[in-house]
């Protein structure tokens, strides 16, 4: 074979990759189980299956657990895979502090209906917020709680709650980026990423209109989210803010490193 024949089967070989890569993105950026969690079995028994009810007629399963003394209500984006089963032990802190925890499962995932995209994630954040108002939960009775992928969900509510003159009490993100687009080329950089992405969760060109007071926590040795990106998007936000930067932590692990104690004297202060 010429060189000219084997130079145009590697730029076919490339091309089909890209086309396949485009095709199946959505399948790398969402990864849900289909398994339905129960409150008892994930640890927070005295949290209650309940129905959040998109703009686009889906109906979710989703956890509540309203708040004790008044306290305010923590609305929590978990990341991209699994499902809400899987994160009873992160909010266990706060449920033992007597917040109210709303735990918003995803269109697609944990036995609900639908399928996972960017404007999807969106309708399902403003469903949650939708309930708690009426549960009589103002937003400025909450706290946004985004984890990974859902930090892009967290920042855009709490932008879409400023727009509207009714911004939430704090925005807390754990292990953010900056977009989808640079989280993707960082880990495929031999892919023309930022032409291909559909779900762009552009956190970056929000994240100084949110109106809240925000608090950043990110691992020194991500491997998932790289730090520099949660570094850029906390330079671009406004005061009040804060951050807790911990060095040897990687994406999974923030809760050995003191982040709910973190999380929990930044509500406590603040609110």
């Amino acid at each position: 074979m010429t060189a000219v024949g084997i130079v145009g089967l590697v730029v076919a070989g490339y091309v089909a990759l890209v086309g396949g890569m485009y095709t199946f993105q959505r399948n790398l950026l969402y990864i849900p189980s289909q398994s339905v969690p129960s409150p008892a079995e994930s640890g927070v028994p005295e949290m209650t299956v309940v129905e959040l009810e998109t703009a686009d007629g889906l109906r979710l399963m989703s956890w509540y657990r309203p708040a004790t003394d008044d306290r305010i209500t923590i609305v929590y984006f978990h990341g991209n895979g699994g499902h809400i089963g899987y994160r009873g032990g992160k909010v266990r802190p706060y449920l033992d502090a007597g917040y109210g925890m709303l735990l918003v499962s995803y269109r697609g995932y944990g036995g609900n209906p639908g399928s996972p995209t960017e404007d999807g994630l969106y309708a399902d954040g403003h469903a949650a917020m939708a309930f708690l108002a009426e549960q009589g939960v103002a937003p400025g009775q909450t706290v946004v709680y985004g984890e990974s992928l859902g930090t892009g969900v967290a920042v855009q509510i709490a932008l879409d709650q400023a727009r509207a003159g009714t911004p939430v009490a704090a925005v807390v993100l754990e292990a953010p980026f900056t977009s989808t687009v640079d989280a993707g080329s960082n880990h495929y950089p031999w892919l023309p990423v930022r032409w291909l992405m559909k779900d762009r969760f552009d956190s970056l060109s929000k994240i100084a209109g949110i109106q809240a007071p925000l608090l950043i926590i990110h691992g020194g040795r991500d491997r998932v989210v790289p730090f520099r990106l949660g570094k850029a998007l906390y330079a671009e936000a406004v005061a009040p803010k804060e951050s807790l930067w911990i060095p040897d932590a990687g994406h999974n692990d923030l809760e050995a490193y003191g982040a709910s104690e973190k999380v929990l004297e930044f509500i406590e202060r603040d609110m």
